[in-house]
């Protein structure tokens, strides 16, 4: 049995990018983009070959939706008034690429995102840049697959008809 125990500073940057539909109108449309993981599917597979072309299906630009929550329904008869949606988003097929080399990564991935509507009403998403999150872990093999993220969210964020920040 091991004994010792890490401590690991890390760099986060988190993006918060505009988007050009109302909140609901975003909202529905990033679920469309990001459709809901079909686990029994996934659970039914009998390979992870199978998997990974039911992955390639479920996610069409990359990511599938693990959770979701409602913020504004939970916040609900409280001072606060935002609309917000959060949610879990990812690919376990695209975890599994760093998940061999380390299992804590999965402290990150799936990928947290939020969309809301700021005070003025106009529709944000936010979301922490994977490339850093997961170049914390200290292994090229891992910190490829955030850069490869990174991508994908860029794509996401333009799909969504948003401006991907350079930093992506």
């Amino acid at each position: 049995m091991t004994t010792n125990t890490a401590v690991i500073d890390h760099s986060a940057r988190r993006l918060v990018v505009a988007l050009p539909r109302p909140y609901d109108e975003a909202r529905e449309h990033y679920e469309a983009l990001v459709p809901e993981v079909d686990v029994h599917r996934f659970f039914q597979m009998a390979s992870w070959q199978a998997t990974l072309e039911l992955a390639e299906i479920n996610a069409p630009h990359g990511f599938m939706r693990y959770y979701r929550s409602d913020i504004t329904a939970v916040m609900a008869g409280s001072p606060s008034s935002w609309k917000a949606t959060q949610y879990l988003m990812g690919n376990h097929t695209i975890a599994e690429r760093m998940f061999r080399h380390d299992p804590s990564v999965m402290l990150h991935a799936p990928l947290r995102t939020l969309l809301y509507a700021d005070p003025d009403g106009d529709t944000k998403l936010a979301v922490d840049q994977p490339s850093l999150l997961f170049a914390s872990y200290g292994d090229p093999w891992i910190a490829e697959v955030g850069r490869e993220l990174d991508a994908l969210i860029a794509q996401l964020i333009t799909l969504l008809g948003g401006d991907a920040p350079p930093q992506l």
